[in-house]
């Protein structure tokens, strides 16, 4: 862990790292939200695949977490986590690289680039895991609020300015070729990494043991202290309400309300741009109110909002829409700005690994779980009273937030925040 001297220097100058890591993780999100639009458009428009297919499309860069996502933490915990974020970005580049190369050849089919996105899935795995370890070595524990409300920031950022720049290059180099953006978005990652000159010595790893017994170390630690459990249950309620309201969302603006291709695209975007504003004002609430009281009054003010999405008509009932969801988003990525920052001050270093991993786990989990009950719950009842549900779910998932002691405290357990 860094000394004093250290977190005073930390705070008393430019991070040169921590600008390095900022960058290199914005180029790869804004890489990455690119590609979600583009894969897509290969599978449909380049291979012609059935909507079962492209569903599966969206499930696989998902699965590896519920396969691999537990014995990562293990894994990353006895290993030096740069090295492991820099191999996780050249798998991803080549993974992408070699999509285009098959079509370039004639010979791209759908099982390639179904495989393409469960393998850079696998990869991202590892390299979050290996994100959240590292990012504790780079700048000062009292800094970690404000550093982790600039990365969501950067990636809320990359969120909203993705889909248009992905429609963008479909159109005028193809959505193939296109996929090259997001290998070079890597490679840029990747030298930004290389480039950070870390100032802080890696802690002395534990004596390794069995993979089982590691893994059951995070899991008891997340289980056993009723602060991170409760934290860790309140995020994944709200992936699985957020992953259907995204669910629901289009079937809803485009067949309910009668939105066109034109304007559906900035109205989701309007829930990234609250993103943005979520990850500014994050650790400015903290400090004013502390940490767990932040989430108390995010979760209770902001996610309410999102009930107005569900009102939302033609003409000037988009309003209704754009507020709803924009408030909402910026409350949730607050949340998870908080919530990172504690987890990587609070657990113990040789843990972090396997206890981000087995968090992750069981927030990611609740993703696809999300959008079938979200699909379902819009083809029996509808589009606009699913909408209704999942907000309301929203809403309920603070429940997770008023048991004891979260709801006596004004500070999450571990290191203040610093003044940025």
């Amino acid at each position: 862990m860094p000394t004093a001297a250290q977190s005073a220097k930390g705070r008393g100058r430019p991070h040169r790292n921590f600008r390095l890591l900022l960058v290199g993780e914005t180029t790869s999100k804004l890489g990455t939200s690119v590609t979600s639009v583009l894969l897509p458009l290969v599978a449909v428009t380049t291979l012609h695949a059935s909507p079962f297919v492209v569903g599966l499309l969206t499930a696989a860069p998902w699965l590896p977490w519920l396969l691999i996502g537990l014995p990562a933490g293990a894994w990353v915990d006895r290993l030096a986590p740069r090295p492991v974020m820099l191999v996780c970005n050249a798998v991803s580049a080549l993974v992408f690289v070699s999509v285009p190369l098959a079509w370039w050849l004639g010979v791209l089919a759908i099982g390639h680039v179904l495989c393409a996105a469960l393998i850079s899935g696998a990869a991202s795995v590892f390299f979050s895991t290996a994100y959240s370890a590292y990012l504790p070595r780079l700048v000062a524990t009292a800094d970690l609020m404000h550093r982790n409300a600039q990365l969501q920031a950067g990636e809320q950022g990359a969120r909203v300015a993705g889909p248009g720049l992905g429609g963008l290059i479909a159109q005028t180099v193809g959505s193939v070729p296109g996929l090259l953006l997001d290998a070079a978005s890597f490679m840029v990652s990747s030298v930004c990494l290389i480039a950070i000159s870390s100032d802080t010595p890696r802690p002395d790893p534990a004596p390794r043991r069995r993979l089982r017994r590691e893994i059951s170390d995070g899991l008891r630690f997340v289980s056993g202290d009723r602060c991170v459990r409760a934290v860790t249950a309140f995020a994944a309620a709200v992936n699985l309400a957020m992953a259907g309201l995204q669910a629901v969302q289009i079937v809803f603006l485009v067949r309910t309300v009668g939105v066109g291709s034109d304007t559906l695209g900035w109205l989701v975007s309007c829930g990234g741009l609250g993103g943005v504003l979520g990850g500014l004002v994050a650790g400015r609430l903290a400090r004013r109110l502390g940490t767990a009281r932040t989430l108390l009054v995010l979760q209770f003010t902001a996610a309410p909002f999102g009930l107005l999405a569900a009102l939302a008509g033609p003409g000037p009932r988009l309003v209704f829409y754009v507020l709803g969801t924009a408030v909402l988003f910026a409350g949730v990525v607050a949340c998870n700005v908080v919530i990172v920052s504690f987890r990587q001050a609070y657990c113990p270093p040789e843990l972090l690994g396997r206890v981000t991993a087995t968090t992750l786990f069981l927030n990611y989990s609740t993703i696809p779980v999300g959008a079938l009950l979200g699909g379902s719950l819009a083809s029996v009842l509808g589009a606009r009273p699913a909408m209704w549900s999942v907000t309301a779910a929203l809403v309920a998932a603070g429940g997770f937030l008023l048991v004891k002691p979260l709801r006596g405290l004004r500070d999450l357990p571990g290191a203040p925040v610093a003044e940025s």
